[in-house]
């Protein structure tokens, strides 16, 4: 039996997705608020579970008769009042899951983050042998990735069975507008300003493929960096802006405009209570030039990335047929 957390999740149903397609029996982990997506709805290759990865208790039960596990579940967020949900969620329920794989012998591939091999670096690519290092700047969900992949490693020292995968910005029609998906909505409101900076981009489909390809391996103790192609924020914007027919943006925000956009929008929340989106996270990260290397996994499975312009071209299709 393979078990999936995260499985209600963008890339945890996208995984789920492609294993019960080729007829594999997969359990898949579920909240008990947690909402199926349609893209799984009727699945009879998929048992759902209900049970949380920060309640040991429940999540054993999961467990029963499991060779495999995908661990997808995480809290993705730039916003300081989730730092403790980070935590909770993404150091602590890691521990969890990979102290059950250790104590029942499972097979573990563990989904971690870019954000966990370390700072953007002067005109060189990351790879897989970069690793964080504390600084001030670095923003919490960066720190939250790589302390639960360092629960993962120090399950692989307890005699793990484990690989990590390190996936960029994923990008994909059944995100919506959460998660990256929330890029693509600044751009169709007609977004005017871009920054000054790159990030790496992938198809949620090619990060299942190279999950599955790697699971079914005989590696182990390794990571690896799942990116199709490094791009500009300009770039990527203006690719976006070309799929919903849209102006592209042609201002540049300068970082000092950006700075004063963060704070202001700190100031609204403080009186309204609601989240602007803006921080100084966020626009730190949208400043960065951040390049991944793709060489390790692409020499490893041989897989050949979507383009993504075809991707982000799928994306504003579906985003424009599901939202007219």
């Amino acid at each position: 039996m393979i078990l999936i957390t995260g499985a209600t999740g963008f890339l945890g149903a996208e995984l789920a997705h492609q294993l019960t397609s080729q007829g594999l029996q997969v359990r898949a982990l579920k909240r008990e608020t947690g909402i199926i997506p349609d893209l799984l709805k009727g699945n009879l290759n998929l048992e759902w579970f209900t049970a949380d990865i920060n309640e040991p208790a429940t999540l054993e039960e999961a467990f029963a008769g499991v060779t495999q596990v995908y661990h997808c579940a995480a809290v993705v967020s730039f916003d300081p009042k989730d730092k403790a949900k980070m935590i909770h969620v993404n150091i602590e329920g890691t521990s969890n899951v990979v102290n059950l794989c250790v104590e029942y012998g499972v097979r573990l591939l563990h989904v971690s983050s870019v954000a966990a091999l370390g700072e953007p670096k002067k005109d060189q690519e990351i790879t897989e042998d970069d690793y964080w290092e504390y600084s001030p700047h670095v923003h919490t969900y960066a720190i939250s990735k790589y302390e639960g992949e360092m629960e993962v490693w120090r399950g692989i020292s307890e005699g793990l069975n484990a690989v990590i995968v390190n996936p960029s910005v994923i990008i994909g029609a059944n995100a919506g507008y959460q998660g990256s998906g929330a890029l693509f909505k600044l751009v169709q409101e007609g977004l005017s300003f871009y920054t000054n900076g790159s990030t790496g981009l992938v198809d949620v489909t090619d990060v299942a493929k190279c999950m599955i390809q790697l699971m079914n391996s005989t590696l182990e103790a390794e990571r690896y960096t799942i990116s199709a192609a490094n791009l500009s924020f300009k770039e990527m914007f203006g690719q976006i802006a070309e799929g919903f027919g849209k102006k592209p943006p042609s201002r540049e925000a300068k970082p000092w405009m950006l700075g004063i956009a963060w704070r202001a929008a700190r100031l609204a929340s403080f009186f309204t209570g609601r989240s602007f989106g803006i921080t100084s996270d966020t626009v730190r990260s949208s400043t960065s030039y951040s390049y991944y290397s793709n060489k390790k996994i692409k020499d490893t499975i041989g897989i050949n990335f979507k383009p993504l312009d075809e991707s982000i071209r799928e994306v504003c299709a579906a985003l424009q047929k599901n939202h007219s």
